[in-house]
């Protein structure tokens, strides 16, 4: 049973098997009780008929006639007076009908009454029929129908019956065929896509099967495929772009440690070693702490706690924190901002998404420049942007900033530092808050970055 044709099919067939014998039940039920109820009814307006005319026409002829209407058929009838002897009769050997004649003593009948219903235990059903015709001529009209037809009725509904059933046994393989072909053919495909997927091969094929669940669920694996595939590719590309970054700092600190340790060289040239050693340190303690704040994004580990807070204040404190490296490049920061302006944001997450764009604009700004900070209202959200007048970025390579270790300088010299991996983690952040950001660059008119939340 582990195969899902089979559990569809054994779940398909005891559902309906259920409902089939359900429904079988209630007609065969149905259908007999009114033909016995028929049965019932047309014996009680015989027996009447002929106890009218007996009334009316009272007489022996009149008897004799009854009974040869009756005579030679499944019915019977038998007359008696008021003592319960039995005046004529349609069967000439009454002895088995004459046990289930009532007597004045065991019965008392006002009207039309059925004796004897059980069709299933008796040969007959019964009717009786009282007449009076004065006070010394009365008795009983007692009519006997076989119980034969209806026997005969039962046993070709249970044939008919059992022919319905066993043409839905066969109907149901006949389905169990069909659904093994369209249903568990392409499962069983999606079921072996996926085993390749796991095992690392997302070079699978699907084939059409479709605008249904099942062609959705196979486009999806397709998908699913060429997604890893994409992935399977950008890992790579990225495990080679990290070691390429950690490798340059690396190259410098073991060249630059082994110079520095040579008994020959001067105090001053050490020192400018150890000071090149140093910086190489902080770039790979900075590119590893970017490393991990990606990592954990990419986990969804980290967590953003928002609230509201004056934005002037805030975005003051920022240009205090990075007042120091700007002056060192002689780049002057500007802020513009409404005093009552306010931000429903992480503070935390918002200091991280400023300093990377901060970064950024310093490291691609030309001395004595000015880079502006502005914040204002746009609808229901709050818009900063983080402007620079430095090199600028070709239109062609704006939409592939944002992606991982993505650099505009493919060059990766030392001089500009720029590890590609600030802007990840911007738009990962303001996305996280429920945000977007937008760059408008030109090369040599510097850039623009925007981001509303």
């Amino acid at each position: 049973m582990n195969r899902i044709s089979i559990k569809l099919t054994a779940y398909f067939f005891i559902a309906v098997l259920i409902m089939e014998v359900s429904l079988i039940g209630y007609l065969h039920r149905n259908i007999v009780h009114s033909r016995i109820d028929e049965e019932f009814a047309r014996l009680l307006a015989t027996g009447s008929n002929h106890r009218d005319v007996l009334v009316e026409y009272y007489s022996d002829t009149t008897m004799k006639h009854i009974v040869l209407m009756e005579k030679d058929g499944d019915r019977e009838v038998v007359i008696t007076d008021r003592k319960g002897e039995i005046i004529h009769s349609s069967e000439e050997n009454i002895k088995t009908q004459e046990k289930y004649i009532p007597r004045a003593n065991d019965v008392e009948l006002k009207t039309d009454k059925i004796l004897a219903s059980d069709w299933e235990g008796l040969p007959y059903i019964i009717s009786a029929h009282p007449y009076k015709v004065d006070a010394s001529r009365s008795g009983y009209v007692i009519m006997f129908q076989s119980t034969r037809p209806i026997e005969q009725l039962v046993q070709k509904l249970n044939m008919y019956f059992g022919l319905a059933g066993v043409t839905s046994i066969v109907a149901l393989l006949i389905i169990y065929a069909v659904l093994s072909k369209f249903l568990t053919r392409p499962l069983i495909h999606m079921k072996e896509a996926t085993e390749k997927l796991s095992e690392g091969d997302f070079d699978v094929s699907l084939p059409f099967i479709g605008n249904d669940e099942l062609g959705e669920l196979s486009g999806s694996i397709q998908k699913l495929a060429k997604e890893l595939e994409r992935l399977k590719a950008e890992r790579n590309e990225f495990l080679a772009s990290i070691a390429h970054e950690l490798s340059t700092p690396l190259t410098y600190l073991i060249g630059y440690s082994k110079v520095a340790m040579r008994p020959e060289i001067n105090e001053q040239d050490r020192e400018h070693y150890l000071s090149i050693i140093a910086e190489e340190s902080d770039r790979m303690k900075e590119l590893v702490k970017n490393l991990l704040d990606l990592a954990k994004m990419d986990e969804n580990t980290f967590t953003v706690s928002k609230e509201y807070f004056k934005a002037r204040p805030f975005l003051e404190d920022m240009c205090k924190l990075v007042g120091p490296s700007f002056n060192l490049k002689q780049l002057r920061l500007e802020l513009i901002c409404e005093e009552e302006l306010a931000i429903y944001a992480d503070p935390l997450r918002l200091e991280q998404i400023l300093l990377n764009l901060l970064d950024n604009a310093l490291k691609y700004s030309m001395e004595q420049s000015v880079v502006v900070i502005r914040a204002f209202k746009e609808g229901e959200k709050v818009a900063i942007s983080v402007r620079d007048f430095g090199v600028g970025i070709p239109p062609e390579e704006t939409e592939f900033i944002f992606e991982k270790l993505y650099r505009v300088e493919k060059s990766r010299s030392r001089i500009s530092g720029g590890s590609g991996i600030g802007l990840a983690i911007v738009k990962e952040l303001v996305e996280a808050h429920g945000g977007s950001i937008q760059v408008e660059s030109g090369v040599g008119n510097g850039s623009t970055f925007t981001i509303l939340i």
